[in-house]
């Protein structure tokens, strides 16, 4: 009989809370602060306007990623502890037809009904919430929501991808500003879509081309914006 090997699995799924906040918060710094740099520069500014708008959109984009964060997980975070008070009351007063829901949800996966019965009926003698909130509800531990871990994680995130076309407002001569922070900020995307889609299993390619081409749009918008304004003034 051959001899099995017990490997260790690590599932890529449990990233998906962070990485998300992460990702959306870096790209959100990255695309706006360089369309913001992108469309005054355009305009006719100075280095010293142009980095003190990128500044204040550093900022209150920080500020506005935190709380459009924490509200809007938090609202997740609401719903499901509004449906597990319910399971737990309904488990309470009408345990059979709990069991019974449990293993009819096993029985349409493929389990035979008594052994559905039987893994029911463990599962609840143990964790009978638990075994509701993964199977019933669509609730585990990795999916669960956490609105002061997406909060900071988006605003910390978000301040790190907007000090990136910062730094080229720096270290640019003013002549050099509009093209230098758009090719900058297109590489810093591209490495982030890249990063990303390591980090989550997915396509690099497909990523990296779609990060960038929404970061482009945004900043060939704000700096046909700019120069239209800044021939008009």
């Amino acid at each position: 009989m051959p001899r099995l090997h017990i490997h260790p699995e690590s599932h890529l799924v449990s990233r998906i809370g962070w990485l998300r906040a992460a990702v959306l918060g870096a790209n959100d710094g990255i695309v706006s602060t360089a369309s913001l740099i992108v469309g005054v520069a355009a305009a006719g500014s100075g280095p010293t306007e142009v980095l003190i708008a990128g500044l204040a959109g550093l900022v209150a984009g920080a500020m506005s990623m935190a709380a459009g964060e924490y509200v809007s997980v938090s609202s997740q975070s609401d719903t499901e502890q509004a449906d597990l008070a319910r399971e737990r009351e309904e488990l309470a007063t009408q345990p059979e037809f709990e069991r019974e829901e449990l293993a009819q949800i096993y029985i349409g996966r493929g389990v035979s009904p008594d052994l559905a019965h039987q893994v029911a009926d463990q599962l609840m003698a143990k964790d009978a919430l638990g075994a509701h909130a993964r199977d019933e509800l669509g609730i585990s531990e990795v999916t669960t929501a956490r609105p002061i871990q997406a909060a900071l994680t988006s605003a910390a995130t978000f301040a790190v991808g907007a000090a990136l076309p910062l730094l080229m407002v720096v270290l640019l001569p003013a002549a050099m500003l509009v093209t230098g922070v758009s090719v900058a900020s297109l590489l810093f995307l591209a490495i982030l879509g890249a990063f990303g889609a390591r980090a989550g299993g997915a396509n690099v390619l497909k990523a990296t081309l779609r990060v960038t081409f929404w970061g482009a749009l945004a900043m060939a918008l704000t700096a046909g914006i700019g120069a239209i304004f800044g021939v008009v003034a």
